[in-house]
């Protein structure tokens, strides 16, 4: 294994760790076990094939936010995976900086 393949690994890790950050901020702002309930609606969304499913934090009941009234634009999506992907590339770049003046 390569050290490039290594690194395009990580950055990609990283990039779903940081997808994770707005459900577990909803969960412990919600006074909830972060890792247990994203565990949880994680496999419920596997199982159930419903990618509607996430953190309950005003306590109704359900996590099927389609069930809640929550929704999210298209538009809102696409500009969040951009910003955070834009968010990565100048993180990589300045480590990459980094790396090569040491």
């Amino acid at each position: 294994i390569n050290a490039e393949y290594m690194g395009e690994q990580y950055a990609v890790r990283a990039f779903a760790d940081a997808l994770d950050a707005v459900p577990i901020a909803l969960a412990e702002n919600s006074g909830m076990s972060a890792i247990e309930n994203i565990t949880m609606v994680k496999a419920a969304q596997i199982k159930q094939k419903n990618p509607y499913l996430g953190i309950d934090c005003m306590d109704v009941g359900t996590n099927d936010m389609k069930e809640q009234g929550v929704y999210e634009t298209l538009l809102s999506k696409i500009s969040q995976l951009r910003l955070a992907t834009q968010m990565t590339k100048m993180i990589l770049k300045i480590d990459d900086v980094i790396t090569e003046s040491t």
